[in-house]
């Protein structure tokens, strides 16, 4: 049997809010997590998956006109920005007032993917600007504190990052150097954004970063098709010592869930060799 802690990424408030509780929310969503896992393991194995949960950490409200780019502040308009340049193959988007960039920005997206994927962009991006709003803020700190203890607690054989997750683990690995020891496999990380990679807690030298202390082995899984694991070509050129899978098909549609990574024989083989 694989033990494994799963990191999630954005857009799970949902859980807290029906459930009353950090708590459980993390048993509903390490119930779906390990019954995804076990099936991608497809009868090789069995997994046993708790998640570290700490969407409520971010959680800032549901603003009206949710699916505006108002509902950005700055630097989050500037990630929006940053984005879409790296997923267009010729760059469209005008200089002039950050503002005006980022509604072209959500814009493309619309055209180019659809209403709810800009919707997703746009809770993306809030939800990672909330994140690494401050080297010291209390979200961003009280994130890893529940990482760690679930990876203290549980002594895992895998973490398992996805999406923003990838860049909570990161940090929480580096910040707690004694944890055990585990192997990392992200699952449609964003850790290679520029934008992303310059404020992490430690900054890349020389734009590459290393593999945190506890991790043994860094194995990285983006579907060819992953708005969110940008730029494409994985997380190789950007750190050290990481084994990059970026030729998986997750779905025909499902390019980024967490579910469409977990329940993909391609993942569940990296986590069992």
């Amino acid at each position: 049997m694989i033990r494994a802690v799963g990191i999630h990424g954005i857009g799970n408030y949902g859980y807290f809010r029906d459930l009353g509780s950090a708590a459980a929310a993390s048993t509903a969503m390490s119930s779906a997590w390990s019954e995804w896992l076990t099936a991608g393991l497809a009868g090789i194995t069995t997994a046993k998956l708790h998640v570290a949960y700490y969407a409520h950490c971010l959680h800032r409200g549901t603003p009206q006109g949710a699916d505006d780019v108002a509902i950005l502040g700055p630097a989050a308009q500037d990630l929006l920005i940053a984005w879409v340049r790296e997923l267009q193959p010729v760059r469209q988007i005008a200089q002039g007032p950050r503002t005006a960039q980022a509604r072209q920005a959500a814009d493309w997206v619309t055209r180019h993917f659809g209403l709810l994927t800009r919707l997703f962009v746009l809770t993306f991006c809030r939800e990672v600007e909330t994140y690494l709003s401050s080297s010291a803020s209390a979200r961003r700190l009280a994130a890893r504190e529940i990482a760690a203890e679930a990876i203290d607690q549980y002594h895992p054989d895998v973490v398992i990052a996805h999406s923003l997750g990838s860049v909570v683990a990161y940090e929480t690995l580096w910040a707690y150097p004694a944890l055990p020891s585990v192997t990392l496999v992200t699952i449609g990380s964003p850790l290679a954004m520029p934008t992303l990679l310059n404020r992490l807690m430690p900054r890349p030298v020389n734009s590459l970063g290393q593999r945190p202390p506890p991790v043994t082995r860094w194995v990285n899984v983006a579907d060819v098709g992953d708005l969110v694991a940008v730029p494409r070509g994985g997380l190789r050129q950007r750190f050290d010592n990481v084994e990059d899978a970026t030729d998986v098909v997750i779905g025909s549609w499902d390019f980024h869930s967490a579910e469409g990574y977990l329940r993909c024989p391609d993942v569940g083989r990296y986590l069992y060799t």
